[in-house]
């Protein structure tokens, strides 16, 4: 007869479905800290440095709204160009011009007042540069005196002072008193003289009643004038397209005053006006002489410009016909 034996008759060994729940247990723990294990880490020695770590910088936070951010590659701003002085002119500057001026250096000193009234448009004492200006460019211009607008010509067979001042753009007034000619007849073949050939323009303004006259776009000289009452003058673009000495005038009934009459009022020279472009076809008007000098800074004629005599004189000499006059309020 065979003898069952039974495990609780043994409680010191271990009963067999505990040691293989144990065996299970200890199998699983291996797979997952076989599967878990971290990787090996690197032990390389670090070289040591001589630069310490950067401090770390703490910006305090700001309130309100921020700039926005410069990109690196944004194009610099333009520097803007240098404004004109519009303060006193400095004495030096003066001074410089006087002596250039005092050395016989006209067209240098002609230059530096001309680059003073360029640099300084707003000074208070321009007035008198302008006269300083105006001054030296009638001396260069009107006498033989040499300068950059004038050059150098020789007389051809049939040549006469007015062909030669046609083809250069001047007056014979002009040129005759530029090269000291007393009788147009006396030049011949083989002459050589200077000949003036820059371009001149006007610009009438109405309500400072005053003629700018420019050469080559720069300053040349400053007149007063006098202009319509009731703003008669017209406004607009003009050519001269006549010149007259000893005008006669031609009252507004028809009537001819002969020059040198009490009656006549055009003074002693006449540059007659024709409308150009879009303005006016008006007819009549006119830049002329007056003996009336107090008339001269107000609204005082029928409609055209009046100038004293001797300034009406100048622009005859420096103006040929084909001159452009604006005239504005």
């Amino acid at each position: 007869m065979v003898q069952l034996q039974d495990f609780n008759d043994h409680p010191a060994s271990p009963r067999p479905w505990l040691i293989a729940g144990l065996v299970t247990v200890l199998l699983a723990g291996g797979i997952w800290w076989w599967r878990h294990e971290p990787a090996p880490v690197s032990r390389a020695p670090v070289k040591a440095t001589a630069t310490p770590p950067a401090p770390v910088s703490v910006t305090p936070p700001v309130r309100g709204p921020q700039p926005a951010a410069v990109s690196a590659s944004a194009p610099a701003a333009s520097n803007p160009a240098p404004a004109k002085a519009s303060g006193a002119i400095p004495a030096s500057v003066l001074e410089e011009a006087a002596a250039m001026e005092k050395a016989g250096q006209l067209v240098e000193a002609r230059e530096k007042y001309l680059s003073i009234l360029e640099q300084y448009p707003g000074a208070a004492d321009l007035a008198a540069v302008e006269e300083k200006a105006g001054a030296l460019g009638i001396e260069l211009v009107t006498k033989p005196n040499p300068m950059p607008e004038k050059a150098d010509y020789v007389v051809a067979g049939g040549d006469s002072l007015d062909k030669i001042a046609r083809k250069f753009g001047c007056t014979k007034e002009l040129l005759a008193t530029n090269n000291l000619i007393v009788k147009a007849a006396l030049i011949k073949k083989g002459d050589r003289y200077r000949v003036f050939s820059g371009t001149f323009k006007v610009r009438v303004n109405k309500t400072r009643n005053d003629l700018l006259l420019t050469m080559n776009g720069r300053f040349f000289k400053r007149y007063r004038i006098g202009t319509g009452k009731f703003g008669k003058t017209p406004v607009g673009t003009f050519t001269v397209v006549e010149r007259i000495t000893q005008p006669v005038w031609w009252k507004p009934d028809g009537k001819a005053v002969p020059f040198g009459h009490p009656d006549n009022i055009l003074g002693t020279h006449w540059l007659a006006l024709k409308p150009v472009g879009n303005t006016p076809l008006v007819s009549g008007y006119g830049i002329h002489g007056t003996w009336d000098d107090s008339s001269i800074g107000k609204a005082e004629s029928a409609g055209c410009v009046r100038m004293h005599n001797a300034d009406v004189e100048q622009l005859y000499v420096l103006l040929p016909v084909g001159v452009d006059v604006v005239i504005e309020e």
